[in-house]
């Protein structure tokens, strides 16, 4: 059967297609009108991986959008056309049910800054934006932060609330009006939804005006009760925004689904924590975690009328639970799994017809530490868990009696159970100086030690202005870069320790345990001193008061061996006696209180974590952790406001944006939460970091794709931009209102105001003279009166530039025929582009 009959092309070059179903067919979305949904429709949006970062194999992702007015006839239409195109691709898609307000990260990342829900359906000339017109008039409500979208509401005061962001758009003119109970944060998103809108839609050429302070915008104002009538004396309080955003839960339920008779049968196969084991490739399931999402996981040799029943399946098992009707559904194929289904497991491998994960993302594969070579490829800096070589400087300190205690150098790497310790470590990158202070919590140490090591470690970070980056560690798993500082010579004692940090005597015998093979992996621990200690596949220390027994374990390797010689010096000054497994003298024996049974099997090598790194928002509203998962993140999605939680899997990073104001005692809570609450029952001793903004190591934007380091050094904060938006530049143009009409008149010359287009990031003020984003409204008063040469503008450092140029937008001084010849495309074509793709054609082009 062809299954392609009727279908449209699909450009395989092309990251992003979308259609919109009209009268039961698939009719392409033109690019300008991406991320625009009329609410009577559903919509198919197929996104095929073309970044040469992303993943080898990663599968493609098939969307059906359901809007809220949409009738069931054209819901069955889109899921039907879903399955259809997934049957004509070549590859199996992860595939998934969306509803208008609840769509899944992966979706919203395709649609930055946001989407716009728009009233009604396709107008009969299809026509889906009405770009470079500026006969309209519509009022959107703006909610979100990381996944914003913008909904038409009534022209009416009766629309605004005191808690949200609203957008009157007249086409020449866009007023963004900032409820007084809005976060900066949500400005800010509201702000580049904003001006997205202006370049798509109307070319750059449209003012925008932020009404920040009522009683300070007074020509805002004016336009504003024009349009919508005279301001009521108050406004409604904040209605709080409905978020998908659930707290983080741990209840998954697995469970088997086939037909028995005429019947569908679900049976309940396991809850938390999950193994990969469970999924058989004859047979379907649905994985439901807490209601929040609903995954229909189908393997290799399901039937295909089993396939084509997935989201029926699915939305049954909704209203039988009764869950919301706009639960997100996700479909996926053995072997086509996505991260977020993945990550419900304990433990995941690669399946034989799998993608391979690309190296540089958590492969494990040994590489020689230079730190030239971590310091220059962060991702691998990411990988291996290494900022650099662990060459720099050690501080060693012991708490004791709540205070800090230093350890003379020659006794760092000899650890206590019972204490807790501060290890600063400085080191160079780049030329300049960086700190990690590493929180270390023996098993035996008691509350009031682990009080005083967040107390100290606040302490230093008030000596070093935030400088330091925090690692809090438990013992016995330390991360490499702790280990490499001591060379392979860390040794973990039991007990407490005495004056100076060091251990004190205890009798003898003492049994320690030598793990790894290199000096970033090694770790040496004392264990009690009983034969059922001992494995055959490592190297332990027996340490007796006539004798220091090295024991090697018939599985253990030379790497073992050497590196238990180099911690034998450090546990004894005694000549070690070496002894193999199955050859003990009888003193020995005696020394462990007799022979018992051990493990003899040879231990596996530890698997490589096979899961992709995650990023999400992090809230508290209620008290729990809330999370937004940021799908297909970068350095863009990382704000000044934000509070981000990325997960590596070995490790957690808590990212904290300069204006977040969380406390650290906060933000290691939020992820020690993250991991009780995980599904996939995670270890509570994964590393927890502390990374502040403009701070961050190595081993945290190794996990993007790209990273400027200087992208927040002296940029203007996004309050900053606000505020230079709303009182700082000269007064809007007139605008005179009409009921049914709105015409931008020439602005008095001098007038001043409090109302101002709103300025580019980190502008001069604009009192002197600032260009319009785009043309002026009038069309004719820009402060460059005509075109400029291209030689005047291309390749021109800011301070270069003539006057009155603004420097982010120099291409728009060029005449229509220079632009057209330069960018081969008329200006209109370009605003209309995705701003990413304009930045890019800029760079190449000399005018970014």
């Amino acid at each position: 059967m062809d299954h392609s009959k009727d279908l449209p092309a699909i450009e395989r070059n092309r990251e992003l297609h979308i259609w919109i179903l009209e009268n039961q067919k698939m009719l392409p979305v033109p690019e300008q009108a991406y991320g625009n949904f009329f609410e009577q429709h559903c919509y198919i949006v197929l996104h095929v991986p073309q970044s040469p970062k992303a993943q080898q194999g990663a599968p493609s992702d098939l969307h059906y959008w359901i809007g809220k007015e949409a009738t069931l006839e054209a819901q069955g239409a889109a899921a039907a056309s879903v399955q259809r195109l997934q049957e004509a691709l070549e590859s199996p898609c992860v595939q998934h049910r969306e509803a208008q307000g609840h769509e899944s990260a992966r979706f919203c990342s395709y649609f930055r800054p946001g989407v716009v829900y728009r009233k009604g359906a396709l107008p009969s000339d299809h026509r889906h934006v009405q770009t470079n017109t500026y006969d309209i008039q519509r009022l959107l409500h703006v909610r979100g932060t990381k996944h914003v979208s913008a909904t038409e509401v009534e022209l009416s005061w009766n629309s605004f609330n005191k808690g949200a962001v609203f957008l009157l758009d007249l086409g020449k003119v866009m007023i963004q009006w900032n409820g007084p109970k809005t976060s900066a944060s949500e400005k800010s998103r509201a702000l580049a939804l904003t001006r997205s809108l202006r370049d798509r839609e109307r070319g750059g050429r449209a003012q925008i005006g932020v009404v920040e302070n009522e009683a300070e915008a007074g020509d805002l104002m004016q336009i504003m009760e024009a349009v919508l009538g005279r301001r009521p004396g108050s406004l409604h309080a904040g209605v709080p925004t409905k978020s998908t955003a659930r707290p983080h839960e741990a209840a998954v339920r697995l469970s088997r689904v086939y037909e028995k008779g005429e019947d569908l049968v679900i049976q309940e196969v396991a809850t938390q924590p999950l193994t990969q084991d469970l999924l058989q490739e004859e047979a379907c399931y649905i994985l439901d975690q807490a209601g929040s999402k609903i995954f229909v996981w189908q393997g290799r040799r399901c039937s295909l009328p089993e396939k084509r029943a997935a989201f029926s399946r699915a939305v049954g098992f909704i209203r039988a639970k009764g869950y919301p009707l706009y639960t997100n559904v996700e479909v996926l194929h053995d072997g086509a799994e996505s991260a977020a289904f993945q990550q419900l497991f304990r433990t995941w491998s690669r399946a034989p017809g799998g993608p391979r994960r690309p190296e540089g993302r958590g492969t494990g594969v040994q590489v020689k530490l230079d730190a030239g070579r971590l310091h220059s490829q962060p991702e691998l800096a990411a990988q291996l868990r290494m900022v650099d070589d662990a060459s720099g400087k050690v501080e060693v300190w012991c708490l004791r009696d709540s205070r800090r205690q230093p350890v003379d150098p020659k006794h760092h790497g000899r650890l206590c159970a019972g204490n807790c310790y501060l290890i600063l470590y400085t080191y160079e990158r780049l030329g300049v100086v960086h700190y990690i202070l590493y929180l270390w919590q023996g098993h035996q140490a008691t509350a009031a030690d682990i009080r005083a090591l967040t107390h100290n470690a606040e302490e230093l970070e008030l000596v070093y202005q935030g400088a330091l980056v925090q690692v809090h560690v438990t013992m016995g798993s330390e991360p490499p870069h702790f280990l490499a500082m001591f060379r392979g010579r860390l040794v973990i004692f039991q007990g407490s320790a005495g004056h100076g940090g060091k251990e004190q005597p205890a009798p003898t015998p003492r049994l320690f345990h030598v793990q790894g093979t290199e000096p970033h992996n090694t770790r040496t621990m004392e264990v009690p001193a009983r034969a059922s200690a001992l494995s055959s596949s490592d190297v332990f220390l027996l340490l007796t008061a006539t004798a220091c027994y090295l024991w090697f374990g018939k599985g253990c390797s030379g790497d073992q061996r050497e590196m238990a010689r180099t911690v034998a010096t450090v546990i004894s000054q005694k000549s070690e006696e070496v002894t193999v497994e199955g050859q003990e003298p009888p003193h020995f024996w005696e020394a462990l209180g007799g022979r018992a049974p051990y493990p003899s099997n040879k231990r596996l090598p530890e698997a490589a974590s096979g899961f992709q790194p995650r990023l999400f928002e992090c809230r508290s509203p209620t008290g729990r952790l809330v999370l937004s998962e940021v799908a297909s993140f970068s350095q863009e999605d990382l704000d000044e406001h934000d509070v981000l939680l990325l997960d590596t899997w070995q490790e957690i990073f808590l990212w904290l944006g300069a204006a977040a104001g969380a406390r650290n005692a906060a933000l290691v809570a939020w992820g020690r939460e993250y991991l009780e609450t995980h599904p996939a029952g995670r270890s509570l001793a994964t590393p927890i970091l502390l990374v502040r903004q403009g701070r961050e190591p190595p081993t945290f934007t190794g996990w993007f794709s790209s990273w400027d380091p200087y992208k927040w050094t002296g940029n203007q904060s996004s309050q900053e931009v606000v505020e230079a938006s709303s009182g700082t530049a000269p007064a809007l143009s007139e605008v005179t209102a009409e009921v049914c009409n709105f015409q931008l008149s020439r602005p008095a010359q001098g007038r001043p105001g409090p109302v101002a287009p709103q300025a580019p990031t980190g502008f001069q003020d604009s009192s002197e003279s600032q260009p319009e984003q785009g043309p002026r409204a009038g069309g004719s008063s820009s402060p460059v009166s005509g075109a400029l040469p291209r030689e005047r503008l291309m390749h021109q450092a800011a301070e270069d530039l003539p006057e009155g140029v603004d420097p982010t937008r120099k291409e728009f001084y060029l005449s229509d025929s220079d632009f057209q010849d330069l960018f081969g495309k008329s200006k209109e074509e370009f605003y209309s582009m995705a701003q990413w793709k304009q930045q890019r054609e800029k760079k190449q082009l000399g005018f970014f």
